[in-house]
């Protein structure tokens, strides 16, 4: 059996390729790990449209019944990670079928490929960062700094990132201590200027490499280490984001599909196209620059759409098609 399209990942834009995909009648095959994605984590998530409050747990059972509402034309393998795709009989015009094998050993075929693997947060690697995961360590501002409101909270990071997390806390937060780890703060000098105008911004550390996040049932603060002088310091603080990055889950498609510098998937926006005709992709581990739930939504559903009109515009040009559209 060859499917029509093949969509790796089950969070938020995973589940709405699947949901659009099932509504253009296109036999469909979901391979994801587990439903949710990177906010499973989060306790209250506030802008999620539609739900002024849902926990991550929550969301990922609604996206989870959404697509398995489907089921007559979606096909969900969950626990199931994709590990190595390999494109089959190609036309010279480069229009190919997919082998997609899961780390399972269960192979499974397709005409078109929606990647929306997502990414993961780049983590620090200290003792207590994953005790307190949703306890006071959090990942991404933008999503949680509401539940840090009159909080004593640090910012790890230097870049960019870090100096938009410092922003977005700002109506939030009692006190901000942004920590870095370089001698000095690599992200754009307007940003720089502009946090250093807020008196929350309590203090900026540099050369301060943090070795521990501290806490009992909650996070109470954090160990840091000079990187000059070995004088190893305790921040007393309520929360910690860790804002150093993430990792784009793209490992499966290198070689397959162009992908930039920092490892993100390089897509037409307006189709979610990757380089390799039948492979589209949406969410965090694309190259769009806003990695937020619903942006990722919309995205899935261009991809969705975009790998429809592929499909069809396949069965009439590739002598690979079998014409049952």
């Amino acid at each position: 059996m060859i499917y029509d399209v093949i969509i790796i990942g089950g969070g938020p834009a995973g589940a709405a390729a699947a949901v659009y995909a099932a509504r253009k009648k296109l036999k469909t095959l979901l391979l994801t790990e587990s439903f949710g994605g990177q906010s499973i984590v989060s306790d209250d998530i506030q802008n999620w449209i539609g739900e002024p409050h849902i926990s991550g747990f929550d969301l990922a059972q609604k996206l989870e019944a959404h697509v398995r509402a489907y089921s007559d034309v979606v096909d969900v393998k969950s626990p199931a990670l994709a590990v190595e795709i390999k494109t089959m009989k190609c036309s010279p015009e480069r229009i190919c079928d997919f082998e997609i094998k899961t780390d399972q050993g269960n192979v499974y075929q397709g005409k078109a490929l929606i990647l929306a693997s997502g990414a993961r947060r780049r983590k620090l690697g200290v003792p207590g960062e994953d005790k307190f995961s949703g306890k006071g360590v959090a990942y991404c501002a933008t999503c949680d700094a509401p539940l840090f409101s009159d909080k004593k909270v640090a910012v790890i990071g230097g870049g960019n990132s870090g100096l938009e997390a410092v922003q977005d806390l700002f109506p939030y937060v009692s006190e901000v201590y942004f920590i870095h780890r370089g001698e000095a703060l690599c992200g754009d000098p307007v940003l720089q200027e502009d946090i250093k105008k807020s008196p929350k911004l309590k203090q900026i550390i540099l050369n301060a490499q943090t070795t521990e996040i501290l806490g009992d049932s909650f996070v109470t603060g954090l160990k840091y280490k000079n990187g000059k002088s070995g004088e190893e310091k305790i921040l007393p603080v309520d929360g910690v984001f860790v804002e150093i990055g993430s990792v784009p889950n793209s490992e499966i498609v290198k070689g397959l599909v162009d992908i930039d510098q920092w490892g993100q998937v390089i897509i037409d926006a307006k189709h979610g196209a990757t380089s390799q005709p039948g492979i589209f992709a949406a969410g965090d581990v694309t190259d769009d620059p806003y990695k937020q739930n619903n942006i990722s939504v919309g995205d899935a559903i261009k991809a969705a759409l975009a790998a429809y009109a592929y499909l069809l515009q396949r069965a009439k040009t590739s002598p690979a098609s079998d014409n049952s559209y």
